[in-house]
């Protein structure tokens, strides 16, 4: 006799079944959201000024995503002594936004049209890009809903106004953050090295009230006191290019560079954020799985997101 499963249900191992984020429950029709999270691909790397290929992002962060999906009980961190994502918790996978290549304009309008349906559920959104342009989306679907602060985590500033003609490429998307009215300022930590941003643009960044702190002054400082930089009281968006790690660790990103951030440096800092801020929304852009044969790429981006949702709602349960 076959065993089809295991006390009196599938066993579902990670290699089995279909790849959505941390294999929850997919929800194709997106006026139908009822979760607590809803994942969102956002495949476009149109954006993308130098080596392409985040558009399989997504799905490779996804694919990676199902090592750590034994079962939905949760995942107990004995550090913390505390048990993160357990069936309270209710995540969706929303798919992916429509892509149109060559066409950045609509592409863009539909990643905004996905974010505002988790929104509108009153989910958290979390989107997979993708170039980083596709942040520039996820930060207009905010608009209408309250004042909210960008936590940027990058190697790059990604402050240019305007190349060539292109606004909305992977180097423009915290200039047009912004420009928002309802972007109160930003904290952008890890900028290193040579950057995506001419000198002008830090001076236009800094005129703007933004705070810009590299690696080594982020280390200098400590995690609490990096993390104390975020305004007490704001409304945190997340934004994550996985280059702000170091290429030793993820290198399966389009622009790599030396000196970044280690896998602690960063969840000690997000995980502080998450307690001691309202987090509403978060992005996890740039993985280009093909530049990493070893995949270890998509499951720091995994994982990373993962442990932040844990700390997320952890921190919404226990005040």
């Amino acid at each position: 006799m076959t065993r089809h499963g295991y006390q009196g249900g599938r066993l579902d191992l990670p290699f089995t079944g279909i790849a959505t984020f941390g294999k929850r429950p997919h929800q194709p029709d997106w006026s139908a959201l009822r979760a607590d999270a809803a994942i969102l691909g956002a495949p476009f790397d149109a954006g993308t000024q130098f080596r392409a290929g985040a558009r399989f992002g997504p799905r490779a962060v996804r694919e990676a995503s199902t090592l750590f999906s034994f079962g939905h009980a949760g995942a107990y961190d004995h550090e913390d002594d505390v048990t993160y994502l357990g069936p309270e918790v209710t995540i969706v996978d929303m798919g992916d936004a429509d892509i149109v290549h060559t066409d950045t304009d609509q592409s863009h309008a539909n990643i905004a049209t996905g974010v505002r349906a988790a929104l509108d559920a009153g989910a958290l959104p979390v989107v997979i890009g993708g170039d980083h342009s596709v942040n520039i989306p996820c930060i207009e679907a905010f608009e209408g809903r309250g004042d909210i602060h960008v936590l940027q985590i990058d190697a790059h500033l990604d402050f240019v106004d305007e190349r060539h003609g292109v606004t909305r490429g992977h180097g423009n998307p915290m200039r047009r953050a912004a420009e928002k009215d309802h972007v109160t300022g930003l904290t952008q930590l890890g900028i290193r090295n040579v950057s995506s941003t001419a000198r002008e643009g830090y001076e236009d960044a800094r005129a703007r009230g933004a705070d810009i702190l590299s690696v080594r002054q982020v280390r200098r400082l400590g995690a609490d006191a990096a993390a104390a930089r975020v305004p007490p009281g704001a409304r945190v968006y997340i934004t994550i290019d996985i280059d702000a790690f170091c290429p030793s660790i993820a290198p399966g990103t389009g622009t790599p560079s030396h000196g970044g951030f280690l896998y602690y440096e960063v969840l000690e800092l997000l995980q502080i954020v998450a307690h001691t801020r309202e987090v509403v929304g978060i992005d996890l852009v740039e993985v280009a799985p093909d530049y990493d044969p070893s995949g270890s790429t998509s499951i720091l981006a995994a994982q990373l997101l993962l442990n932040t949702l844990g700390f997320v709602f952890h921190a919404r349960t226990t005040g």
